[in-house]
């Protein structure tokens, strides 16, 4: 296997349970790097309402590193306030560039502020980090990485660290406009259907036992009745009944500045009403529209979401009724007062979902998804919090690496 292709080869697996098949994750080449992208001053734009800006951003870094690289080739986490894509070594000189275009048109369009780095995955391992793959098929051509060994956690570490950061970060005043085609966020927040819509990041530690993540995901099924592992559960966001969308997208200026490197382009502007009108009028009409098959498209897209992930954290956006709400989180609360996990929760009752399209006729699309009101960026602060108090009580920092937890070095398979 040519480092070059080490994604692109990688063996998928279609049932998400398999995340807990700590042997079967595959060692990233040392010579490949980590694209990491994070909102600076996220809490304000969220405590803003601005939460939607914020998500389109880290989807535009990702639209903009596959369009440049190739979309079959890099795996990416999407983490709501930023995103991480790794790459390999050929592609650093082009991923700088693309990379430095999204951080001005995230200043330019959307007046936020976007930290870019590329960091070497030799360097994470020389610090003890690692970072391991598999790759999580959606559907026939659509991944998700799901990624093992603290090594993003290291990266996001590193980038928002002033002094360690400044080795690694990418600055250009005047970079190229980065190619965002395919990305578009047109759809309505989607309605809870259940009650709530939960954003969940959750993470054992060694107190957990040999079971780990497979513990914990039974664990949430029998104490909750959310089933991470089913292979469409009922808790996904995105259905049918939920997707909307409206004659003129909200945030449609900042889409549109963004296409554009900043300016208004009345063309760009009638092109993506008309676009939506189509779309609208398909899915009513049932009829097919150029290489749009609306029935197909609707059903493509509720399984090509991102909604349950895993890197070396589990992170959940699910739609769940109250009852499953209050029993979650009294689950949580229980096994993170014995020290067996670390988790941050937040609530809302929408979700958001900004799209990439690469190909309608070949059924290329991924659809990132985050609750509506600061979602996984704020459950990573009660995380973070949660965390800290956990050091405290042990006096010590906990084990597993750069921000606690279990190393898949000591999991055992799902049984």
């Amino acid at each position: 296997m040519r480092d070059e292709d080490f994604y692109l080869d990688l063996p998928a697996f279609a049932d998400f349970g398999g995340v807990a098949d700590g042997e079967a994750y595959r060692s990233v080449p040392d010579a490949w790097l980590v694209a990491a992208a994070d909102i600076v001053r996220s809490t304000e734009a969220i405590a803003a309402g601005r939460y939607k800006d914020v998500n389109m951003i880290g989807v535009a870094v990702i639209s903009a590193l596959l369009n440049r690289l190739g979309r079959d080739r890099l795996p990416f986490v999407f983490g709501g306030d930023g995103a991480m894509v790794l790459l390999p070594a050929s592609g650093q000189a082009s991923a700088a560039e693309a990379l430095a275009g999204v951080a001005r048109l995230a200043r330019e369009a959307a007046g936020l502020e976007l930290r870019v780095a590329l960091i070497p995955v030799s360097d994470l391992r020389a610090a003890g980090a690692d970072i391991r793959l598999r790759k999580f098929e959606l559907s026939p051509g659509n991944f998700l990485a799901m990624v093992s060994g603290d090594g993003l956690m290291l990266a996001e570490r590193w980038l928002k660290d002033e002094l360690q950061g400044a080795a690694y970060r990418i600055t250009d005043p005047n970079p190229a406009t980065p190619d965002l085609t395919g990305f578009s966020c047109n759809w309505e927040p989607l309605r809870a259907r259940n009650g709530r819509i939960v954003s969940l990041m959750v993470r054992t530690t060694e107190a957990a036992g040999p079971e780990g993540l497979a513990g914990l995901m039974r664990g949430l099924s029998d104490h909750a009745g959310v089933d991470a592992r089913a292979s469409e559960p009922q808790e996904a966001p995105v259905q049918d009944e939920t997707l909307r969308m409206r004659a003129v997208p909200d945030r449609l200026a900042t889409q549109v500045r963004l296409f554009t490197g900043g300016s208004l382009s009345p063309f760009l502007i009638l092109r993506t009403l008309v676009l939506v009108a189509l779309v609208r009028f398909a899915r009513w009409s049932g009829w097919r529209l150029g290489s749009l098959e609306p029935v197909r498209y609707m059903r493509e897209m509720q399984l090509n979401t991102d909604f349950r992930k895993f890197d070396d954290t589990l992170r959940l956006v699910i739609d769940v009724s109250e009852a499953q709400a209050e029993a979650l989180k009294t689950y949580l609360a229980q096994e993170y007062a014995a020290g067996r996990l670390i988790y941050g929760l937040t609530e809302a009752d929408q979700a958001l979902m900004t799209c990439y399209v690469s190909d309608f006729s070949a059924s290329q699309h991924v659809h990132f998804v985050d609750g509506a009101n600061g979602g996984l960026a704020l459950a990573a602060r009660d995380f973070k919090q949660r965390q800290k108090e956990l050091e405290q009580a042990l006096q010590r920092p906990l084990p597993g690496g750069h921000a606690g937890g279990q190393s898949f070095d000591a999991a055992a398979k799902p049984a």
